[in-house]
């Protein structure tokens, strides 16, 4: 068993190593809407470069990205069990500069 330094445990699902079992679970409740025919395009861990002044700083990386077909919206997704100083910035910078809103799901 793999312990992250936030005591996160490392899951399994579908063949896919995931961060931590609330994440894991995340996907599997996803997969199912997806099944469902309520979202479309699940992609995990997309990547949005933060670039200020043409540089390159550093990479947000999400969890999940999907589009909502009830809605109509992209919606990308952290599941978040300790937000940290790092992740709270990362998140603003990303939501300003890509002018999108990251929902965070709560680890249950």
């Amino acid at each position: 068993m793999l312990m992250s330094k936030y005591h996160a445990i490392k899951t399994e699902m579908d063949g896919i190593i995931f961060a931590s079992r609330a994440e894991a679970q995340r996907y599997g409740e996803l997969k199912i809407l997806e099944y469902q025919n309520h979202i479309a395009c699940l992609e995990l861990q997309p990547k949005y470069p933060i670039v200020v002044n043409g540089k390159k700083i550093c990479t947000y990386i999400a969890d999940f990205r999907y589009n909502d077909l009830d809605s109509k919206w992209q919606i990308i997704e952290d599941v978040k069990g300790i937000r940290t100083p790092v992740y709270r910035l990362k998140k603003k910078l990303v939501e300003a500069i890509y002018n999108i809103e990251i929902t965070e799901v709560s680890q249950k």
